[in-house]
């Protein structure tokens, strides 16, 4: 291995731009989250060249996806450069550079050392301070001169002034970016063992595991010196010092089991919300536009159900097979034999049988309680609208009823309960003492077999505790498991892979002008020929062969009475539901070959008012979640003038916290026409190729109408309105 510690070594190992496809793909494969060398393109196309960080970034996104992985672009302030390149890997650094930009192959980082893939394949060994060095360079440069002067006319000694030199840049340059380059890493919707594997979280398991048993020896030892202590006839001090000493030597291992435990749980919980927040973006809008909020508050609770009962309840499972497993070694030493390992066997068998009828009520309780829950949230949620128009004395119908119900399952599910936390420990003891009490009437001389026997039923009894402890947590995870699946599952759905034809047409493609002015030439941008579409299979048909032509610039009116379709066609152009026959183009490419994400970013549609949500979080948040997050100064500084173009600065002004004031139904109170503006301002301050207005304008009065309108023609890249005659 080969150590640098020059800045120009670093360029003989650096991928140039021409090589990137290559360099993504051997780290992926070097990284080990690629099993072989993935089949991606070699070479960057050459149109790409001189596009800029952010397109590279877009081409490596479209290289990967299919591959199951992605490309987080990182932008970086000059403070956190150093630490995180000792947290990076595998990551690409963008290494600017006078011949070109070049890429630096980050596998792994340490504290002081980072570990590079050069083109050789080769793995290297770099400084972190001289990568942080080079990618500082360009902020630094124009300023060491002054710098210099400075700490010269200060008298600063000579071996002070690196020190003061950092000092200053640091507070100088604190909140200048850097382009950092992308993080490689597993998609969220990845195998799930593979991500733990990845995240190495079998280690943590593995210590566990191995704690665990050391632990389990260690008592055992403990118990054989107490008892060779105390069966031998005689006090002596040297076996009361040797069971301190081993009691004392099992507390290390304790919280190295702990620690093991806490470091597991908290990395594999990481891992399973991270793919639930990915697979609730993932779901089909379709399917879950007839739930209500009380159904989705039910899968957030479930979801926080499965990871805490699952993660708690499967380790003490696990802890507490291995402890059954100590418990029968020791069994066949006493005096019962093989005898009391099948009684342990069979006692086993019969607390799986007891959990398994809990499972059962389990589950016929769980229903109860989440039809409750739904049924209260939806009464909340709509409660006004009770208070006007429904009659009082209808308001706690069939209420009665199912809470009778409740309480009769609940009834069930805690006597199942009481049989497996009391019955099954105590039940072993009392089984376990009859298996030996023959030894009494036969062979009353083995005390030794006798003592071993006892410890065994008393290591068993604590052994079925935590068995019972534990598959009761699992069943509450397997019953809230039905809840959370569909959400599971849709993060592992494949996706198609964006066309990288698309990335270059999408780079390149010709500007339009202002006010919706086409440019001479445009191309076609969306294309829709002969779509049908229709809510069920045999339904009634809602669009029938639908045929629309938009080319770039242009700005389009769709009128029609309510009920004719206006908004299925903005749902279907949207990429929200899909036709079930028909052609539909964007840029010439299909859905299927550019991929539903890529669709919605580049055709963004603002919905109609029952349809869009101001979610309880900052006013800047509502505006900018189709832009990246956080976000930066210019992401803010455009939303405000938007904002002030739509006539929303009034707005800004009255609110306490400006843009980081908490808006929704806890928060700041909007109108109606507020609400829409901020939907229209949602919509235009996303890098979308095409914008649907479906009823936007509806809600404002004349002179805010004149506002918008003005504000959207003079911004929207190419528009389509949707509104009544």
């Amino acid at each position: 291995m080969t150590s640098y510690k020059q800045e120009k070594d670093l360029t003989l190992i650096a991928w140039p731009i021409s090589r990137l496809g290559e360099g993504i793909a051997a780290l992926a494969h070097k990284s080990g989250l690629s099993g072989q060398i993935p089949a991606v393109p070699s070479n960057i196309p050459v149109t790409l060249e001189d596009a800029g960080i952010e397109s590279w970034g877009r081409w490596l996104e479209a290289v990967v996806s299919p591959l199951g992985l992605e490309v987080e672009p990182v932008s970086l302030l000059y403070t956190e450069v150093s630490r995180f390149i000792r947290r990076s890997g595998p990551a690409l650094l963008y290494l600017p550079g006078d011949d070109g930009p070049r890429f630096l192959a980050v596998l792994k980082s340490t504290r002081r050392y980072a570990y590079l893939l050069a083109l050789d394949m080769n793995v290297h060994r770099v400084e972190v301070e001289l990568i942080r060095s080079v990618l500082c360079q360009e902020l630094e440069t124009p300023l060491l001169p002054v710098v210099g002067q400075i700490l010269e006319d200060a008298g600063v000694p000579d071996f002070r002034r690196p020190s003061a030199q950092a000092a200053i840049l640091r507070e100088q340059l604190s909140m200048s970016q850097i382009q950092g380059g992308w993080l490689l890493r597993l998609s969220p919707g990845a195998n799930l063992w593979q991500q733990m594997r990845c995240s190495r979280l079998h280690r943590p398991l593995l210590v566990l595991l191995g704690a665990n048993i050391a632990q389990q020896m260690l008592q055992l030892l403990a118990w054989w010196v107490v008892g060779r202590g105390t069966l031998s006839g005689y006090f002596d001090w040297a076996w009361l010092w040797a069971w301190a000493l081993i009691l004392l030597t099992a507390i290390p291992f304790q919280m190295l089991m702990t620690n093991a435990q806490s470091t597991f749980s908290i990395g594999t919980g990481g891992l399973f919300k991270q793919r639930l927040l990915y697979g609730i973006l993932q779901l089909d809008p379709v399917q879950i536009r007839h739930q209500g909020a009380g159904q989705f508050l039910g899968r957030v609770m479930e979801s926080e159900a499965v990871e805490l009962l699952a993660l708690g309840g499967g380790l003490t499972a696990i802890l507490a097979v291995v402890q059954l497993t100590v418990a029968a070694c020791v069994l066949v030493l006493g005096a019962g034999g093989w005898w009391h390992v099948l009684l342990l066997l069979l006692w086993t068998l019969v607390s799986l049988f007891l959990s398994w009828r809990y499972y059962r009520h389990s589950r016929s309780w769980t229903v109860a309680y989440r039809d409750m829950t739904n049924d209260l949230v939806e009464r909340m949620v709509g409660h006004r609208t009770r208070l006007a128009q429904e009659d009082y004395e209808h308001w706690h119908d069939a209420e009665d009823q199912a809470l009778d119900r409740y309480l009769k399952l609940s009834e069930k599910l805690d006597r199942i309960g009481i049989q497996l936390n009391a019955f099954i420990p105590r039940g072993w003891i009392t089984l376990g003492l009859l298996g030996i009490s023959y030894v009494f009437l036969l062979e009353p001389d083995s005390w030794a077999a006798l003592a071993i026997s006892l410890g065994g039923v008393m290591l068993a009894s604590q052994a079925l505790n935590s068995l019972v402890l534990g598959t009761q947590s699992v069943v509450g995870a397997l019953t809230a498991w039905k809840q959370v699946t569909p959400i599971f599952q849709a993060a592992a759905s494949p996706s198609a892979p964006q066309s990288l034809d698309y990335v270059l047409a999408s780079e390149f493609r010709p500007q339009v002008g202002n006010k919706g002015q086409t440019v001479a030439g445009a191309r076609p941008l969306l294309i829709a020929r002969e779509l049908d579409f229709r809510y069920r299979d045999y339904g009634h048909t809602v669009l029938k062969s639908c045929n629309l032509h938009i080319r770039e610039g242009e700005c389009l009116l769709v009128e029609g009475p309510s009920g004719g379709g206006k908004s299925t066609l903005a749902s279907i152009l949207a990429g929200l539901r899909s036709a079930n026959s028909g052609l539909l183009l964007l840029w010439g490419f299909d859905q299927q070959t550019l991929g539903l994400p890529e669709w919605r970013r580049r055709v963004v549609v603002a919905p109609q008012f029952h349809e869009n949500h101001v979610f309880t979080e900052t006013f800047a948040f509502n505006l900018l979640m189709g832009r990246q997050w956080p976000p930066t100064p210019q992401d803010l500084a455009d939303a405000e003038v938007i904002c002030r173009e739509l006539g929303l600065g009034d707005l800004l002004d009255r609110m306490p916290s400006g843009f980081q004031q908490m808006v929704g139904e806890s928060g700041w109170r909007l109108s109606h026409g507020e609400r829409s503006r901020l939907y229209i301002a949602r919509a235009l301050l996303q890098p979308a190729d095409l914008i649907v207005l479906d009823e936007s304008f509806g809600a404002l009065d004349p002179e805010n109408l004149y506002l918008a309108l003005r504000c959207v023609l003079n911004r929207a890249p190419t528009l389509l309105v949707i509104a009544h005659p």
